[in-house]
């Protein structure tokens, strides 16, 4: 396969899909102000059930277990956890829809 018929570097096996390996600063600003609206909207909803008397269980568990974007750590913002990673974690833009997708909570030590 030399000559005028060569293969493409795509067709050889190369890079299809140009991810970065790290999250540019521009895409972490925008990652955490999503994880602040996503607070805000918790806020604002539990706000509003308390006045009316009401408690929902996915908002009182939402509360309790998921950390706010300023509790979290920068680790645990802009990474998340994979068993199949060498050092267990890999960049969380990496994950399809990851902008949909709550990543917040890691297994501890990872």
């Amino acid at each position: 396969m030399f000559g005028l018929f060569r293969p493409s570097s795509p067709l050889s096996g190369g890079l299809l899909w140009k991810r970065p390996w790290r999250m540019s600063s521009p895409q972490k600003l925008r990652h955490r102000l999503r994880l602040r609206a996503v607070d805000s909207v918790v806020a604002t909803v539990d706000a509003a059930l308390t006045r009316q008397g009401l408690v929902t269980k996915n908002v009182e568990r939402w509360k309790n277990e998921m950390p706010t974007e300023a509790e979290m750590l920068p680790k645990d913002k802009y990474t998340m956890f994979d068993r199949k990673e060498r050092r267990y974690r890999k960049g969380v833009h990496k994950l399809p829809k990851w902008t949909r997708v709550s990543q917040r909570l890691n297994p501890p030590g990872f």
